[in-house]
């Protein structure tokens, strides 16, 4: 597979709040390379509403939706080339935040629980947990996890 290049930005803007005080907003906006913006804000559990917006995803949710959604695309994908129709797939995932082996507060565990419908051939229960494995085996942000992170700032002018 050839090098593939994503995009995201992150905008966030004080406006006329203080900010020493710790009394800033943490609402920004997450611009994507289509065209979509995502209102996106701390979790309400790590800051208390109105500095943060319960109504924006915050890092932790989107995080666990980037591997709901990944795991998804790989088992259609899978299950359409092994000849099953899918005709419905809902997960409802879930994500734990704790202290990891190394103390440092993490996403420790991630569960998918998807229910998945077909029509037509039905998967024996052996063959609908292969499909789950092949598609874990081959999503690209379970295997991004412990990825390395990179950081170049700059300071705007």
């Amino acid at each position: 597979m050839a090098e593939h290049v994503y995009t995201a930005t992150t905008v966030w803007q004080r406006g006329d709040a203080p900010f020493s005080d710790k009394k800033y907003s943490r609402r920004h906006e997450i611009r994507f390379d289509g065209g979509h913006v995502l209102p996106a804000s701390s979790s309400p559990l790590s800051v208390r509403v109105p500095y943060s917006d319960a109504a924006a995803v915050d890092p932790e949710e989107s995080f666990i939706g980037s591997i709901s959604s990944c795991h998804l695309l790989w088992f259609l994908d899978i299950a359409c080339r092994a000849g099953f129709v899918v005709d419905g797939y809902r997960d409802d995932a879930v994500g734990v935040m704790e202290p990891n082996a190394e103390g440092r507060v993490a996403v420790t565990r991630v569960t998918l629980r998807p229910a998945v419908r077909f029509v037509g051939k039905q998967p024996t229960p052996e063959e609908h947990e292969h499909l789950h494995h092949r598609a874990h085996e081959e999503c690209f942000i379970a295997n991004s996890v412990k990825s390395e992170i990179l950081c170049e700032p700059t300071i705007a002018t």
